[in-house]
């Protein structure tokens, strides 16, 4: 009897447990849904801003600018590395970190610093011996363009005044809501291999090309970190919901394993007390 109880416990905590699993999955749907729209109304604005870039730099001839100075070699390096708050999430944020690290032992920078946004990489990398140039948690969960802007003003004073001589990001980048990409990319210096744009209608510009190319190449890095920052949110959103999907699955095979092993040890007690029976009759017949 022990047994059926311990069983009917487990299978009573099982289904509790799908009930959190598919309650998780149905937020994770919401709130991916929400992180698909800005992110795809912020797309726009990026090829927007890709255009103009393009176009200005077409008709400024041997325009140097401290974002786009390569500094040679890459001595001091500035990683960030994006992942969740929270868990639960599959192997979105270990896939995140895995790559950071594989990164940091093949590139072999002689000095490095961490900008880990995201509690699980700040838990991570606290326990190393990188330093941490500054912490963002909580920053997916009140994403906002000003949010960005903050930390990518940082990035961008520290690499002006040459404190590090690049910037890389580690981030899951959003393919589908079953398929995120780590990525890593350099977001500083940035790279000139800007689309070649025809010049064949010409503008008038006020104030000079140059300067006005001077004013977007920041405003280009922040809205390059706000677009990661997006990436990573609803990459984040669609890995929750899979995995969640998977666990309220393996709770119903659970379900079902439990159910059969307990009707199995029921039918195999109320099958021994029936021959008890049987053979008691039997010997007070005999």
């Amino acid at each position: 009897m022990a047994n059926t109880i311990d069983i009917r416990r487990r299978i009573r905590s099982v289904k509790n447990t799908q009930q959190i699993t598919k309650a998780m999955k149905m937020v994770a749907a919401a709130k991916l849904r929400r992180a698909q729209e800005r992110m795809f109304a912020a797309r726009p604005y990026a090829a927007a801003l890709r255009e103009v870039l393009s176009s200005i730099a077409t008709r400024v001839e041997e325009f140097e600018h401290p974002l786009l100075r390569a500094h040679e070699p890459e001595r001091n390096v500035l990683l960030v590395v994006v992942t969740a708050d929270k868990g639960l999430a599959g192997a979105f944020n270990s896939n995140v970190i895995r790559a950071a690290t594989n990164a940091i032992r093949e590139k072999n920078w002689q000095s490095m610093q961490i900008v880990p946004i995201g509690r699980k990489a700040n838990d991570f990398f606290k326990r190393r011996t990188i330093p941490i140039r500054r912490e963002a948690v909580h920053t997916i969960q009140a994403l906002s363009l000003k949010t960005a802007q903050e930390i990518a003003k940082t990035l961008i004073d520290d690499f002006i005044t040459e404190k590090v001589d690049g910037v890389y990001v580690a981030y899951n980048e959003f393919k589908s809501i079953i398929a995120q990409r780590v990525r890593l990319e350099r977001l500083l210096p940035i790279e000139r291999a800007w689309d070649e744009v025809g010049t064949e209608v010409d503008y008038l510009y006020e104030p000079a090309p140059h300067v006005i190319l001077s004013e977007l190449l920041p405003k280009h890095i922040e809205f390059q970190l706000y677009r990661i920052l997006l990436e990573s949110a609803a990459a984040e959103q669609g890995a929750r919901m899979t995995a969640m999907e998977a666990a309220t699955k393996n709770a119903s095979d659970m379900i079902a394993h439990l159910t059969l092993t307990y009707n199995r040890i029921r039918q195999a007690s109320i099958t021994k007390e029936i021959i008890e029976i049987v053979s008691g009759a039997a010997a007070q017949e005999g």
